[in-house]
């Protein structure tokens, strides 16, 4: 028997931080989150394009407010559990990321 092991699976969405993200965080999952927001907004127009800076500031407060408006969620601006993994599920689907060619 073999076993392929891989150190990273390209294209994947990385996995919640642990923490909600709201303004004044910063890093690499805030970037992630505001690419991610930026690939889907390409697919639904209301969602506003962000800077993929880093910075949670007050623009990526209005996208996610937009994004759980559009996706049924509480409209905090704040991207807890529940928003991430709604965010981590759009992009999977519009990205094409699970489909096999």
């Amino acid at each position: 028997m073999y076993i392929n092991t891989a150190e990273q699976i390209a294209g994947i969405p990385a996995s919640w931080p642990g923490y909600d993200l709201t303004i004044g965080s910063s890093g690499d999952k805030v970037r992630q989150m505001q690419e991610q927001i930026n690939r889907i907004a390409r697919d639904y127009p209301s969602i506003p394009t962000i800077a993929a800076d880093g910075q949670y500031g007050e623009s990526t407060a209005a996208a996610v407010r937009k994004f759980q408006n559009v996706f049924g969620l509480p409209e905090t601006g704040v991207v807890d559990y529940p928003t991430w993994y709604k965010i981590s599920e759009i992009y999977v689907g519009v990205s094409r990321i699970a489909e096999l060619n």
